[in-house]
């Protein structure tokens, strides 16, 4: 039953979705249509004040996701048929984890492959186990990442280690993904889903509307020249300035005291 496909556990506001899908968790067309729809119920909760993060992860320990399920490639390889077949459901889905308004953090346990590492890149922060690896092999196939890969990737990692991870297309560790930027923390071994919970805690300490306002700014800065950008950027410093969270930052900075920052 595809509802298995990806489960959603909400525990203390928030909101784990795993990939279920053994033993590789592979995106599947059904998974892609469970994960769009479980999305939606977390885009819900998120708009109703009821979550406080999205952690995405895999289950068991070998692999978080290792893309795609090739046996479903056949009837996709005529001219026209990938992209209402597979690839546009596929960038609908991983785009509402990546324009998730709370932060989203990917705890990759074992191998991120193709699209499974293309869906961690929607996510805000990477935690990945000591042991995870790491890959953009479509060239192998004669394929391209479709799904975010060369644009997530590349903004994260920059254009020339970008070509170097997507053309030769080896795997790489995770200390070598901390080291380029693609990895936020590396985890010891199993332990990606207990750091991605640690990150949540440090958030918490955090203005929502703030980090929420931060994230439209981040963005911006490849979406838009900079011309563009700096008077966006100028009208979401307003919105932080002239919000409660602000008024109560300030107030607890001049106190010495910890903030209590509301759910705007």
């Amino acid at each position: 039953m595809s509802e298995g496909l990806v489960r959603m556990e909400v525990q203390d506001g928030v909101c784990v979705l795993t990939l279920n899908n053994p033993p590789l968790n592979l995106v599947t067309l059904a998974l892609t249509r469970r994960l769009d729809a479980v999305l939606d119920r977390a885009l819900e909760l998120a708009r109703a004040g009821a979550l406080r993060a999205l952690v995405v992860t895999g289950a068991g320990e070998k692999a978080f996701c290792c893309g795609s399920d090739v046996s479903e490639f056949p009837p996709l390889m005529a001219p026209g048929k990938v992209v209402p077949g597979k690839l546009g459901p596929e960038n609908t889905a991983f785009g509402k984890v990546a324009g998730f308004p709370l932060p989203t953090i990917a705890a990759v346990n074992g191998l991120a492959f193709g699209g499974g590492l293309e869906l961690a890149c929607c996510c805000d922060l990477i935690v990945a186990d000591a042991g995870a690896r790491l890959c953009l092999p479509e060239v192998k196939l004669g394929l391209i990442p479709g799904s975010g890969g060369t644009v997530r990737v590349t903004r994260r990692i920059g254009e020339g280690r970008a070509r170097e991870f997507m053309l030769i297309a080896d795997p790489i560790d995770a200390a070598t993904g901390l080291g380029w930027g693609l990895v936020n923390r590396v985890a010891p071994p199993g332990g990606a889903l207990a750091g991605a919970m640690e990150l949540v805690a440090r958030l918490d300490g955090r203005s929502r509307h703030a980090i929420a306002l931060c994230k439209q700014a981040i963005d911006l800065a490849y979406d838009r020249s900079t011309e563009e950008a700096i008077p966006v950027v100028l009208d979401l410093s307003d919105r932080a300035f002239s919000s409660a969270d602000a008024q109560e930052g300030l107030r607890a900075f001049l106190a010495k005291e910890a903030p209590r920052f509301g759910r705007q």
